[in-house]
């Protein structure tokens, strides 16, 4: 039997109630902050990832889905969503256009790494971009948003963790510092971080192996490295944050994965799935346009991955009741009847009732029992007298009553009684 690849997930129609949920509350959120939603191809050009995302990442050098289309062209299924709308913003010139521009987008993701809870190899994000603000106010804004799409979720145990990891002139003296500190641990570190001591040494702070971990504990922090206009700048972040209520922790370690971060970066973190893990991650990425062969454009945003989002709601019980199927279950007792409750059906979808009739030719204690089953709130029985009358005899499941209601008259019947 052809079964589904490893490291991907079904999501059934019993589950998908849960993502229509968390995807609408992620839509209100971005648009009440004027955010709207930007739409971007599954796979691009790989150069785009390598420029882009940062070539000492482990996304590019471990686990991108690339490959070689029928020209001969590299192309990969895309690991994050920043790097589409980069491209999209420059290639479509939107620079020129009205700023800052603002967008959202819901997309799946594709990385190559070891599946696990919440981790998984085609995966689901949730993210904001802005771009062309360079002041601490978007830094602000965007956290905001995030802070208020994670609240409506009713998540309690989430925390804002929050950093600063300068601009590129003072993290060149900090890299500086980086490498005079882990100079004389080399010898102790994984292969990884070996070649990220001469290509990055920030990213050895971002390592999970136990030993790199405990190697980086009393490395130099970027935040006694910070320039002038980089410490202003966090400073003014951090007030925006407190006076807007959005309580926060600073946290140093915090550099983020991706190479194209720079000053303000920041995670929010919970424990309600088991080992902290983070929810939402993002911050600013001011040089990221100059990189691909654009101009210089300040930009700040943030992604949540839905699958890890998802976890956390049902330890901390927040997700939505289970949908229910129809609203209203149309029962024939005989062929006349079944045709006639076929009509009315179309009838009430028109007036925006969901609504059911039977398609298996079950007998009407049958159909009483799967419209029970699947949670329909009222049962329309139709048979010889109601066709004669012109009405059916309409049972409400929930209040355990029944009431006669003309053909004419059930939609706005339901609509009143709902």
């Amino acid at each position: 039997m052809i079964q589904i690849p490893k490291g991907c997930k079904d999501v059934l129609p019993s589950q998908a109630y849960a993502w229509q949920y968390v995807e609408a509350a992620a839509r209100r959120a971005a648009e009440a902050y004027a955010f709207k939603e930007i739409r971007t191809p599954v796979f691009e050009h790989t150069e785009l990832f390598s420029r882009g995302v940062g070539d000492t990442t482990d996304i590019v050098n471990k686990e991108m889905y690339t490959f070689l289309d029928k020209g001969g062209r590299s192309v990969t299924l895309r690991p994050e969503g920043t790097a589409g709308v980069a491209r999209a913003f420059l290639e479509h010139g939107l620079a020129g256009g009205v700023l800052p521009f603002k967008a959202y987008y819901l997309i799946s993701a594709f990385r190559y790494e070891r599946p696990q809870a919440g981790r998984l190899r085609e995966f689901h994000q949730f993210g904001c971009e802005l771009y062309g603000a360079a002041g601490a106010f978007a830094d602000a804004e965007v956290i905001s948003l995030a802070d208020a799409f994670l609240k409506n979720l009713g998540l309690c145990r989430v925390e804002l963790r929050l950093n600063s990891i300068g601009c590129k002139h003072c993290r060149a003296r900090y890299h500086e510092a980086l490498k005079a500190y882990f100079a004389p641990h080399i010898g102790e570190m994984c292969e990884d971080c070996k070649v990220r001591f001469g290509k990055n040494p920030m990213r050895i702070l971002d390592c999970k192996t136990e030993g790199c971990k405990r190697i980086a504990a009393d490395a130099p922090r970027m935040l006694d490295y910070l320039c002038d206009d980089c410490r202003a700048h966090f400073e003014q972040v951090k007030t925006l944050l407190s006076e807007a209520g959005i309580a926060y922790t600073v946290d140093p370690s915090i550099v983020r994965g991706l190479d194209y971060y720079s000053r303000t970066v920041f995670e929010f973190v919970s424990d309600a799935a088991g080992a902290q893990g983070t929810v939402l991650g993002g911050g600013r990425y001011d040089t990221l346009l100059e990189q691909m062969d654009g101009k210089s454009v300040p930009a700040v945003g943030f992604a949540a991955g839905m699958e890890r989002l998802l976890l956390v709601m049902e330890a901390e019980n927040c997700l939505p009741p289970a949908d229910t199927g129809a609203v209203c279950y149309l029962a024939g007792m005989d062929d006349a009847s079944h045709a006639q409750a076929f009509l009315l059906a179309q009838q009430l979808r028109s007036a925006g009732i969901s609504c059911e009739t039977d398609l298996m030719g079950r007998s009407v204690k049958s159909q009483f029992k799967y419209a029970d089953k699947t949670g329909a709130r009222f049962v329309a029985v139709l048979g010889e007298r109601e066709l004669s009358e012109g009405a059916a005899e309409v049972k409400d499941l929930r209040a355990s009553s029944s009431e006669r209601v003309k053909f004419a008259e059930l939609a706005e019947y339901i609509k009143r009684r709902m």
